[in-house]
């Protein structure tokens, strides 16, 4: 009989063990993958491209949501600067509340002493009814904010324009992404812009277009690395992350660092935090 009582025991104890242990794993494995970045270079090829911006690097950083990877974003800083980037831009959703306005001005001065950085706003932060203040608070700490305007870089007699456009949500009137690219007279364009509306940039005029918004799909399908959702919850999004080329025109669209904390808190699953490299080469 006391055999038999102990062998139940065992037989109790082994479901328990392997359901402690799939607990554990899974939240490890939830923690790891929404909190170390996956950062990849994505090479950019291009007839238009001048000779002097060829191998110019860009770090794109989008839909941070206020998330801090590290104290004081070590990890993201450290990523950001072991790329090297000559240039770093944010396209949109840098935040989704007023209390993450605290952490910018530090990460701003750290990111700008890497590399010229440009910003341009998402749907969240028009959302939060406070974008004065907040462009006005990068612009204090060395962000190019672009709002619907352009800079030429100059290089061997060659120019190059990082362009930008705010969000939709912004006020009404606002200049259009067409009439921004007819002031430019440059090369090469590069417009930053926050909604993953791939097709509509297409007919803009621009050489290559950086966005973001979608998230990768919030959960991404193994195997078939498809997102699964998108932001209009539509399901099995067609530009989901990644390079896309229509005709002449580029589009990169980031799977975004961070997640919605507003209205409720999300989490990324299958989906690490995406950090683009873009590396852009002339080609013949």
């Amino acid at each position: 009989m006391a055999k038999r009582y102990q062998s139940k025991k065992r037989g109790c104890a082994a479901p328990f063990l392997l359901f402690l242990f799939a607990l554990i794993f899974g939240g490890l494995f939830l923690y790891w993958s929404n909190n170390t970045i996956l950062v990849h270079e994505e090479t950019i090829s291009s007839p238009q491209l001048p000779a002097a911006f060829d191998g110019l690097r860009i770090a794109h950083l989008s839909d941070l949501h206020g998330k801090e990877f590290g104290s004081g974003n070590s990890l993201l800083l450290q990523v950001v600067e072991n790329a090297q980037p000559d240039l770093i831009v944010i396209t949109g959703d840098l935040i989704d509340q007023e209390s993450q306005y605290d952490a910018l001005p530090a990460l701003m001065d750290r990111l700008t002493a890497i590399a010229p950085t440009y910003y341009v706003t998402g749907n969240h932060e028009w959302a939060v009814r406070k974008v004065n203040v907040l462009k006005d608070l990068l612009r204090e700490h060395g962000v190019r904010v672009l709002s619907d305007e352009y800079e030429l870089w100059t290089r061997d007699g060659a120019t190059l324009a990082v362009a930008g456009v705010d969000d939709p949500n912004g006020p009404a009137g606002q200049k259009t992404g067409p009439e921004l690219r007819a002031e430019i007279d440059a090369d090469y364009t590069v417009l930053l812009s926050h909604r993953d509306t791939v097709e509509e940039y297409a007919s803009w005029g621009y050489d290559l277009v950086l966005c973001g918004h979608g998230h990768g799909g919030i959960i991404r399908i193994p195997i078939l690395d498809r997102g699964l959702i998108s932001n209009d919850h539509t399901l099995l999004p067609k530009y989901d992350g990644g390079l896309y080329t229509i005709g002449g025109f580029t589009c990169c669209v980031s799977r975004g660092l961070g997640s919605n904390t507003v209205p409720i808190p999300l989490f990324r699953l299958f989906n690490r935090p995406d950090l683009p490299i873009i590396v852009l080469r002339t080609s013949a």
